[in-house]
């Protein structure tokens, strides 16, 4: 039973959490640099970093490019998104502990009565 009331107190921990997740964004950020090569130089310069911001779109993969401010913010907003994901995987786990705890519990009160039952039918007899 202490198990239960714990399994069901962090749910509602994750429900509080998942409340407090203001902005999220699918797709990741990257920096990206750029190979420029120079007149009279044999090594090309390395211009960068750009800011990439992609993300998954009908089976195809979009993106554009951000400035420094705004990808700091994507960021943030991409790793609320995963703390999303990750607190629904946290919670679905913990539903289907409870199910099977809630399940295991109703075939033992079942079989209890069942005892109770047959014990008493035969003192009657």
């Amino acid at each position: 039973m202490k198990e239960i009331e714990e399994l069901q107190k962090r749910r509602e921990q994750i429900i509080e959490e998942i409340g407090s997740i203001r902005t999220m964004r699918k797709g990741s950020v990257t920096e990206q640099f750029l190979k420029v090569p120079r007149k009279g130089q044999k090594e090309p310069v390395l211009r960068g970093p750009y800011f990439l911001y992609s993300r998954k779109e009908k089976g195809k993969t979009v993106g554009r490019r951000l400035g420094k401010e705004e990808a700091d913010r994507y960021r943030e907003q991409v790793k609320a998104f995963h703390k999303f994901q990750a607190l629904g995987k946290e919670y679905a786990e913990i539903s289907e502990r409870l199910a099977d705890m809630e399940g295991m519990l109703e075939v033992t009160d079942q079989k209890k009565k069942r005892r109770r039952r047959s014990s008493s039918s035969r003192t009657k007899k």
